[in-house]
């Protein structure tokens, strides 16, 4: 949260020519509810059941149809059943690596998110969380900078850089 992933996956997407896939924002538009009130209403296991389900249609379109930048809500990667589909998937993984003040300073005003409560429930999800980000199969820094010059060296990535891209 707070990272720049949406930002950063709609501009690369556009870069790639690909679609770009917010997944709890298509969690969202399914359910006709925020993730907040999913939490409310039906629990915390209950929203990671329908994630890993939203997350194995972006996986079978990008199969089918071709190309997909998917934005992952923070606790998506933190899923082992998460992570399996993604390497199953052979999905290039981008861990946008934000440091964690400047991302509670991006973050201190959202009222929207049923897991970040305050700076110390937040600065200990971050922690718990940092070991699953870590296993990315590569880590950009966006802290303070453009989010054009993250995008460019996205695509700078050997694994990245042969894919088409509009300049």
């Amino acid at each position: 949260m707070g990272c720049g992933k949406t930002t950063v996956g709609l501009r690369l997407a556009q870069r790639l020519v690909w679609k770009f896939v917010d997944l709890d924002e298509r969690i969202e538009k399914e359910e006709g509810m925020s993730i907040a009130e999913i939490f409310a209403r039906a629990g915390e296991a209950a929203f990671r059941k329908k994630e890993q389900t939203v997350l194995q249609q972006a996986l079978e379109e990008a199969q089918r149809v071709g190309g997909r930048v998917v934005a992952l809500g923070g606790g998506t990667f933190a899923q082992p059943a998460n992570f399996d589909l993604l390497q199953r998937g052979k999905a290039i993984t981008i861990w946008l690596e934000c440091p964690v003040e400047e991302l509670l300073l991006r973050c201190v005003l959202v009222t929207n998110r049923p897991l970040f409560r305050d700076e110390a429930s937040f600065r200990q999800l971050y922690e718990q969380r940092l070991a699953y980000y870590r296993q990315a199969t590569y880590s950009v820094s966006t802290g303070r900078r453009n989010p054009n010059e993250v995008v460019n060296e996205i695509l700078a990535l050997p694994a990245v850089e042969g894919l088409k891209c509009r300049d």
